[in-house]
């Protein structure tokens, strides 16, 4: 199975800044397990999920820099992880802003 057969189905939106020919759904699993957990449909939730699995996309999402607290939350509560453990969390406690934004 090609890689363009593996993102049909998709929002288009989520490739605004790549071309989808030369994506590989294998080697970018961090980067778009992030760009939907953050700006994608449960439509595309329920594609990621089915080629990932759970166990997998939380794997990624621990190691993640930034996420969505939204996103970090439903991940939470889908795994049973806790949001202490997400590295995002702890960045983000670590360096708190000196104002409200």
């Amino acid at each position: 199975m090609e890689n363009t057969d593996k993102l049909h189905g998709l929002s288009p939106y989520l490739f605004w800044d790549f071309d989808t020919t030369q994506f590989d759904i294998d080697k970018n699993a961090a980067w778009l397990i992030q760009r939907v957990l953050e700006y994608g449909q449960m439509s595309d939730w329920n594609i990621i999920e089915k080629y990932y699995g759970v166990d997998k996309i939380v794997s990624y999402a621990l190691n993640f820099r930034t996420l969505n607290p939204v996103a970090r939350s439903f991940l939470s509560f889908i795994s049973g992880v806790k949001k202490e453990d997400f590295r995002c969390y702890r960045i983000a406690q670590s360096s708190p802003t000196l104002w409200n934004s």
